[in-house]
């Protein structure tokens, strides 16, 4: 309109400009635009009546920008979702589409790829706990403080924006519920330790089935666990109760270590004595055995020749105790005398006068031979004697 005409607030002094005058100025240079004529004063007015070639491409430019108003361009990674007087009508791919313009059409945008974000127990930071989603209840009646976030995508816009009032609070409730299922049916060591990774896998597995229960159209991508620990109420027991079972671990070890260095060395003990009395068992029935086989050769022998085999046992036996003697002493049967023989200084002296240099040696070795066991000294005295008495008989 012609705001800065210059009639305006001379009619009326300084009060507002005519409006049938505004309007009638309006009509005129419109018709003037299309070729035509300005009207009369009297008839102009907002029902006043246009030419059929004005009207004809105002009609057309209006019906060009209306249809005009129907592109749209769906970018990578969003689907966009077409309503025809609020029905479903189409899902559209990434690119330049149309549809047709309000009223009658109408699109919306979605992003598939977006990964977004659900916080329960906390809002922002885990310090802003929210204790009615936190507080869970574990298999041992013990309540435990835990804060996790879940992170999805979208997999069905569709069932994303008509399935579910507000999918983003189903998400919230299914996440909250399967977390308090899972820690329902577990120990709180194993919740608060071990169990984390276990109880994240099984959440994202749980609450993916819920949802596609409810048809939401979300895929669960990840469940973190942000913490979890006792309420601040028994935070300090639970501390001792802590240490107690660390220290118990500790001394455990401990035991266990010191019984790993022991039992082995025990048992190898254990087996060796065995073994050394597997051997001398060995030894003594090997020992046993061949002194019964050469006493059976020996009887044998001593059948068949009395006399020769008593004067051969006792010439061996004398001559077995004289080897390992210095000195002699001779009892004759016909005298009282005792006859005594210093083998030793007897030997010393004809060492003296007659031995070299190379046989003193030997003399030496002799004379401090080793004495005998005395099994066998005794053995050899009693074989001595009863050959003695069967001499004098």
């Amino acid at each position: 309109m012609a705001w800065n005409d210059p009639q305006w607030g001379k009619k009326g002094g300084d009060g507002p400009p005519d409006l049938d005058e505004l309007w009638r100025r309006f009509n005129q240079r419109l018709n003037a635009m299309f070729g035509g004529k300005g009207g009369s004063g009297g008839g102009a007015g907002p029902g006043g009546a246009f030419k059929a070639g004005g009207l004809g491409v105002a009609a057309a430019l209006i019906l060009l920008v209306w249809l005009a108003s129907g592109f749209y361009i769906v970018d990578a990674g969003q689907r966009g979702v077409v309503l025809r007087f609020g029905k479903l009508v189409e899902s559209t791919m990434p690119g330049p589409r149309w549809h047709l313009p309000y009223p009658v059409e109408s699109v919306e945008i979605v992003n598939i790829e977006q990964v977004r974000t659900v916080e329960v127990g906390y809002r922002a930071n885990v310090k802003s706990k929210v204790l009615k989603e936190s507080l869970m209840l574990t298999d041992d009646e013990n309540i435990i403080d835990i804060q996790f976030a879940v992170q999805y995508t979208l997999k069905n816009p569709e069932d994303y924006l008509f399935n579910n009032r507000s999918p983003d609070d189903a998400v919230l409730q299914a996440a909250e519920t399967s977390v308090r299922e899972i820690v329902g049916k577990n120990k709180m060591d194993f919740v608060l330790y071990e169990g984390r990774a276990d109880i994240s896998a099984r959440a994202t597995k749980l609450m993916q089935q819920i949802l596609d229960r409810y048809k939401t159209g979300i895929s669960v991508s990840k469940v973190t666990m942000q913490n979890a620990q006792p309420p601040e109420q028994v935070q300090a027991s639970f501390d001792d109760a802590v240490k107690a079972g660390q220290d118990r671990e500790r001394l455990k070890n401990e035991g266990q270590a010191y019984a790993n260095d022991v039992i082995p060395k025990a048992r190898g003990m254990a087996s060796r004595l065995l073994q050394e009395a597997d051997g001398y068992k060995q030894r003594v029935i090997v020992s046993a055995e061949g002194d019964a086989s050469r006493f059976k050769q020996v009887l044998v022998e001593y059948s068949k020749a009395p006399g020769v085999t008593r004067d051969r046992l006792y010439i061996d036996t004398m001559q077995q105790v004289l080897s390992n003697t210095t000195k002699v002493m001779i009892d004759q049967k016909s005298g009282s005398n005792l006859l005594y023989l210093p083998l030793d200084k007897l030997m010393q002296m004809s060492g003296q006068s007659g031995m070299t240099e190379a046989a003193a040696p030997k003399a030496v070795v002799q004379e401090v031979a080793p004495t005998p066991a005395p099994d066998s000294t005794a053995r050899s005295r009693e074989a001595f004697r009863s050959r003695e008495r069967e001499a004098r008989q």
